[in-house]
This record gives structure tokens, C-alpha cells and sequence, in this order.
């Protein structure tokens, strides 16, 4: 699977360029929360062993998936699906899942690596390649389908929030997932145009991009707006910054964490998922 979200990685960006790097409810979720920033680790070697934030198996389709689910203190909310940077499923996703719940979400951030985390550019690029688009989906439907059964989860339809490789996923997984979806957020993901079929979206889409991403591109994620609107009819609203990629990202390896630009797009973002779900 095509993914760009670290300059380290040029040579694998000259390779593949499908998917580009993608961070309040009436009377449920409140937007009053801490500031999102999206931690992350300098870099190290491959993980194999599972995360110790792993706290679940759901099935997808027939393949037993580990996940991390976090409940808002509530104990019941609105559900929201996480979607991994290619790293894999980190601490740092699931402090932003831990994130989601504090702002009354039911968040699940469903492991597609399979327990195998990375903190070094040519192991994720590794990593993302050996994701083929179909089986990142297909268990992202079944994350949504466990979710939506969840005795936790208030309503029919939920949420994907998706970053950096994520970001891409989130647009395929609304496509794919078609009403069961009712918000779909990417940060500085895209797809390319023959990955997804835009017809079955029914989710309404809120994207995040940065000016000076020369990756994920916000000249790229209009024409994929246009896309949408056309073969859905869906309504899809995109937010440019001034900031490049991965900037929501505290400590990424570009160094174009913007504080004022997360806190933006995470206030949206909240906003986005409280009138929807």
C-alpha cells in the first residue's frame, strides 16, 4: 500500500505516491478538552511483540483483529474509529484514542500491522508496502461493524479519524462502509484515483491540510473533494494551514509540529463529529 509521511523515506516516495501521510455532541461529547497534540517517539527498531495497549480481538470477515479500545468516563458515547499512522499501532495512537474517549467518545483503534509497531522510517515504509488496500479495509469494516455492536456505543453510525496513512484509509473505509460511516475526518491523507470508488460514500467529510505539505497536498485534496461530491453527492469541507505535513504531530521527524494549527484542527474536528454522531 502507497504511503508518504517522512521525507527520511524519498526513495519510497519516488516508488509509490497513493497514499500521502493523514489529529462536542448536543448533550454527549464536549469540545472543552486539553489541547491535541499527537505525541510520537524518535525513532528506534521494529516491534513484533504486540502493544501492551492492546486490549481486544474483534473478527473481520473471519480474521480474529487486535485493537485498543478506550471508554469515555460516561461509560456509553458516540463512536469513533481510529485509523494508525504507518507506524503501526503506537502508543502515540492510542494516546489520541485515549483522547477521543476523554472528549466522550467510545474510540477503537483497530492494530493493522498486527502487533508490529516501528519508530524508523524504512521499516514502516516496509511495513505500509505489505498493507494491500483491500485488507486494511476489510478490517477497518469489521472495526466498524465490532464498534456499532458495542453495548457502550450510542447510535447506528460512526466516526473514522484517520492520520498520515490513516488519513488515505479513512476516505477508502467511508466508501467501502457507506452509511455506517456519518463523519469521516482525514489528516493530510489521499488516495489515488483508480484505489477508491466514491458511489457508496454517504459519510459527510472534514479534511485537514497543511499549506506547505508537498506530499499530501491541498491542491490534491480538492481534486479528491470534487471526486466525492460528484460520484456521492456527499458534502466535504477542506481546511488548509499554514504548517506542513504532519503537523499535528509534536515530535515528527519533519519537525512541522504547529501547536496553533493542531489545536484548530482538533477543535474542528470535535465540532465535525458532534453534529454528526
Amino acid at each position: 500500500m502507497p504511503y508518504v509521511c517522512d521525507s527520511a523515506a524519498a526513495g519510497y516516495r519516488r516508488r509509490v505516491r497513493a497514499l500521502s501521510g493523514f489529529g462536542g455532541q448536543p448533550n454527549g461529547p464536549s469540545p472543552n478538552v486539553s489541547v491535541w497534540t499527537i505525541p510520537s517517539r524518535k525513532a528506534g527498531p521494529l516491534v513484533s511483540a504486540p502493544p501492551l495497549r492492546q486490549n481486544l480481538r474483534f473478527d473481520a470477515d473471519g480474521v480474529e483483529i487486535y485493537g485498543y479500545l478506550a471508554l469515555p468516563e460516561s461509560g456509553t458515547g458516540p463512536g469513533v474509529i481510529v485509523i494508525q499512522e504507518w507506524w503501526g499501532l503506537t502508543d502515540q495512537i492510542a494516546e489520541v484514542t485515549d483522547q477521543f474517549a476523554a472528549a466522550g467518545y467510545v474510540a477503537l483503534a483497530p492494530d493493522l500491522y498486527g502487533g508490529r509497531t516501528t519508530h524508523d522510517s524504512d521499516d514502516a515504509a516496509r511495513l505500509a508496502s505489505e498493507l494491500p488496500m483491500g485488507t486494511a479495509v476489510r478490517e477497518l469494516v469489521g472495526a466498524v461493524d465490532y464498534l456499532r455492536g458495542h453495548e457502550a456505543v450510542r447510535g447506528d453510525a460512526v466516526g473514522a479519524v484517520g492520520f498520515c496513512m490513516g488519513g488515505g484509509f479513512v476516505l477508502a473505509l467511508a466508501a467501502e462502509a457507506g452509511e455506517k460511516i456519518a463523519a469521516a475526518v482525514p489528516f493530510y491523507g489521499v488516495v489515488s484515483d483508480d484505489e477508491v470508488d466514491f458511489t457508496n460514500l454517504r459519510a459527510d467529510v472534514l479534511g485537514h491540510y497543511g499549506e506547505l505539505d508537498e506530499n499530501a497536498t491541498p491542491q490534491r485534496a480538492e481534486e479528491i473533494a470534487a471526486r466525492i461530491r460528484s460520484e456521492s453527492g456527499a458534502k466535504v469541507t477542506i481546511e488548509r494551514y499554514a504548517a506542513g505535513h504532519a503537523f499535528a504531530n509534536e515530535e515528527n521527524h519533519l519537525g512541522t509540529y504547529d501547536p496553533e494549527a493542531t489545536r484548530l484542527a482538533w477543535e474542528r474536528t470535535l465540532a465535525f463529529l458532534g453534529e454528526r454522531l
